[in-house]
């Protein structure tokens, strides 16, 4: 078995003939007891060989009724490990990746057969990591206000996992034959949120070098918010509010009960968790995308995009009822937020019109998930892109269109659907029946994987397999359409984007 000397001690991993894998290294110490809701702190020391053979810890986490959205392994408190996949442990400085998984902030591992860097390994000769950070209540809780600073508690601890993990990188990723000097994170979903906020993060400042971002942009909840969630929680774990210390004693399992009361709670009222990165002044001292106006990630390429229907994944139930004629205006309206009723009919028109052109399904369920999809996704993501162009001209855009095949199509391009595509694991459990099967599905994997390739070797993700992809700009809006047929688009979807007054405009 191959054998790597990191900062804390020998580690052997699994020779796959063509790469290395080595599974559960910790980059940082267990946050259970003392270490619950402070920042990571440094891993003892092992003697002899650890085995990395094996998946290490989840975070603690619920279950969740979209199949893959949580762990599928096992959880613990014990959790800040990650994954290394490389061609060879030698002396070669490769492109290092790093992934940041999704799931809301609440749910999910780096461990999943998804995220196996295998094929990225092996096609682009680079060294892929993924890793486990903590989620929830247990990773994103502020209690400063509640226990003091004689408490010893941190805001955004899940988030100063992720830069431990970069840290750890910085320290050992040569060992494993990549290059500390050169690594890009990616990440999807709440994992591009994580991105877009380490971007406006100034502990992970020369931690990464390139930053992609799918299906999500940086956010951070304020303070106000982190506050009243803190409240919630307290209650649905049965405690009063002057009780918060009592937090730090009970067993976790306990603590994701409360957090799954308070999700639903909030839910129920209408207005977000908040469960994720906060503006707390000093991890996060400012909104993700405010910095990033600000110049703040001005020497960072980055890549972003979005899938055409992410709302899909969210709602494309069996049975779903459907949304009926007097209803949909007041849903769209909603949507829009202040003033959306006076703009909700010509919004609905606006997106009959574009998808009739493009003969893509129009009834009121489609409709509404497109403008959701829009408000959402896309127009944070031009946005973000805009405000990062301003200041970085490698910044680039693209849209994915390839549908899943599941549930009779009922998915569309929906949220994470691009995945497999990425990390070229459609052989992964389930991956045939939702992402597809067959020689074009091949081929779009081996042009993303491509993509993402060139982006962390050069920070320009064009390649000859897709053709030119020009930066991203506000006047012709250049985007790579990933599909069956991937290549360069202008303004996709540009009437969905100008009805919705957003984006930029």
């Amino acid at each position: 078995m191959p054998v790597v000397e990191t900062t804390s001690g020998r580690v052997d991993g699994i020779d796959r003939g063509a790469s290395l894998a080595f599974y559960g290294i910790p980059y940082a110490a267990s946050t259970a007891g003392p270490g619950r809701f402070h920042a990571p702190a440094p891993v003892a020391p092992w003697r002899g060989v650890r085995a990395a053979t094996e998946r290490g810890l989840a975070a603690p986490q619920g279950e969740h009724s979209i199949v893959g959205f949580a762990a599928s392994g096992r959880r613990g408190e014990d959790c800040l490990n990650l994954n290394v996949f490389t061609p060879a442990a030698d002396g070669v400085r490769r492109p290092v990746m790093v992934w940041i998984h999704g799931g809301g902030h609440t749910h999910g591992a780096g461990y999943e057969p998804l995220y196996d860097g295998r094929h990225l390994a092996e096609r682009g000769d680079v060294v892929v990591v993924t890793l486990n950070y903590r989620l929830g209540v247990l990773g994103y809780l502020d209690l400063r206000s509640r226990l003091g600073p004689a408490g010893g508690v941190t805001a955004n601890a899940g988030l100063l996992d992720q830069v431990a993990a970069l840290r750890w990188v910085q320290a050992n990723i040569g060992a494993f034959g990549g290059d500390p000097a050169s690594v890009t994170l990616f990440g999807e979903s709440a994992g591009a949120g994580a991105v877009g906020t380490l971007l406006a993060t100034p502990a992970a400042r020369g931690l990464f070098h390139r930053a992609v971002m799918q299906s999500g942009t940086g956010r951070a909840a304020e303070p106000a918010d982190a506050e009243r969630l803190i409240d919630s929680v307290l209650e649905e774990a049965g405690l009063d509010p002057g009780a918060a210390a009592r937090l730090c004693d009970l067993p976790w399992e306990a603590i994701v009960e409360a957090q799954t009361r308070a999700a639903a709670r909030a839910q129920r009222e209408g207005r977000p968790p908040a469960f994720g990165p906060v503006r707390d002044g000093d991890v996060v001292p400012r909104a993700p995308l405010e910095a990033v106006r600000a110049g703040e990630a001005a020497d960072v390429p980055v890549l972003i995009g979005t899938n055409r229907d992410e709302v899909k994944l969210f709602v494309a139930v069996p049975n779903r009822p459907p949304i009926e004629d007097a209803a949909l205006p007041g849903m769209v309206a909603r949507a829009l937020g202040p003033g959306g009723e006076g703009r909700a009919p010509a919004v609905i028109a606006a997106f009959r019109h574009s998808r009739e052109a493009l003969g893509l399904p129009t009834s009121n369920g489609d409709l509404f998930d497109a403008i959701a999809s829009e408000l959402r996704f896309r127009s944070p993501a031009m946005r973000f892109a805009l405000a990062q162009r301003a200041h970085q001209p490698r910044t680039y855009q693209y849209l994915f269109t390839w549908e899943s095949p599941a549930r009779r199509g009922a998915f569309g391009a929906c949220h994470a659907l691009e995945m497999p595509f990425v990390f070229g694991t459609l052989d992964a459990p389930t991956q045939d029946r939702f992402a597809g099967t067959g020689p074009q599905a091949e081929r779009l994997a081996a042009h993303m994987m491509d993509a993402w390739l060139a982006f962390a070797r050069t920070g320009d993700p064009a390649h000859p397999g897709i053709g030119a992809w020009p930066a991203y700009d506000g006047a012709s809006r250049p985007t790579m359409v990933f599909s069956g047929e991937s290549g360069l688009a202008h303004d996709p979807l540009a009437e969905e984007r100008l009805a919705v007054g957003d984006a930029g405009d």
